[in-house]
């Protein structure tokens, strides 16, 4: 008789052992653990070692306290001036109160995007197509703002609203891309045409420069030439005076300055003249020119 007790008894043991360690918990970091004790809420366990009492308390649900992420499908909104597009959010958000999360709300993430679709319709219901692909900003601003207050008595925190993409219709997408595609057009012949304007400019200042250059040349040259000129004559000139001063330091008779005079006669002969005419004080020299010439020719003889 005494097996078979000692087997209940090591059996009974067992599993007060196997109770006793599942009523043990160890929460990790970022985690919470919602308690309930005869169907009520208990407490709230955080990071670190719990005990529960056996088949009265359970855990109903362990929540993760970390920022979580969620892609929404595209939802199908509406603008102001009719146009019907896609639109796909997606939503940051955070538990800041794992009580209120478990019993505040059936479903919390069902409710987030039901909420975040007719958010999203709107705010878009009252901006115009140009609007609504111009104001992302302020679409999720707007979101972020609205979720944040609605999903507060669920113990939920909307840090961060995006929208991912917007995709307008086909038909709108083709005209935006023929409007993009005239718009570079237009870019390109005015960068085109400014360049071609930058161009002539600096070919005329070129040609403008060049012509500066040009007459400064002429008028270096012109000025050079009259210079030289100038100080030829004035060579010329202090020659003559040079020859006056030697020749009156040398007091000339009658008969030198008649034979100059003479040789300024002849000179002027040479010319294209055909009348010269003497004056008259020089008349009278001509005879002892005359005179003179015969002498020499009787001393040569």
């Amino acid at each position: 008789m005494s097996n078979p007790i000692m087997w209940v008894g090591i059996a009974i043991i067992a599993i007060v052992v196997i109770v006793l360690i599942r009523s043990i918990r160890i929460i990790p970091q970022a985690h919470a653990a919602i308690v309930e004790r005869l169907g009520a809420f208990r407490a709230t366990w955080n990071v670190g070692f719990h005990a529960k009492v056996p088949f009265i308390d359970r855990v109903v649900k362990t929540v993760s306290l970390k920022e979580q992420v969620v892609d929404f499908e595209p939802q199908p909104v509406i603008t102001k001036d009719n146009v019907t597009m896609q639109i796909d959010t997606v939503v940051f958000y955070q538990i800041t109160d794992p009580k209120l999360f478990v019993y505040g709300v059936d479903r919390p993430l069902a409710a987030i995007e039901n909420l975040t679709a007719t958010t999203l319709r709107n705010i878009i219901g009252d901006l115009e197509l140009d609007e609504t692909l111009t104001s992302r900003d302020t679409i999720n601003v707007k979101m972020r703002s609205i979720l944040d207050e609605a999903t507060d008595p669920w113990g939920i925190k909307v840090n961060r609203v995006e929208l991912k993409n917007i995709i307008p219709p086909k038909q709108i997408r083709d005209a935006m891309e023929l409007q993009m595609k005239a718009e570079r057009e237009r870019r390109e012949q005015i960068l085109r045409a400014e360049g071609e304007k930058k161009s002539a400019i600096l070919v005329a200042e070129g040609e403008k420069e060049a012509a500066i250059l040009r007459a400064d040349a002429i008028r270096e040259t012109r000025i050079r030439e009259a210079q030289g000129e100038a100080e030829a004559i004035l060579s010329v000139q202090t020659a003559n005076a040079e020859g006056l001063r030697r020749l009156n330091e040398a007091a000339p008779g009658s008969a030198v300055v008649a034979l100059k005079g003479f040789e300024t006669l002849e000179k002027l002969a040479d010319g294209q003249a055909t009348k010269i005419i003497i004056p008259s004080d020089l008349q009278g020299v001509a005879g002892l020119a005359t005179s003179f010439k015969e002498l020499i020719k009787d001393d040569k003889k």
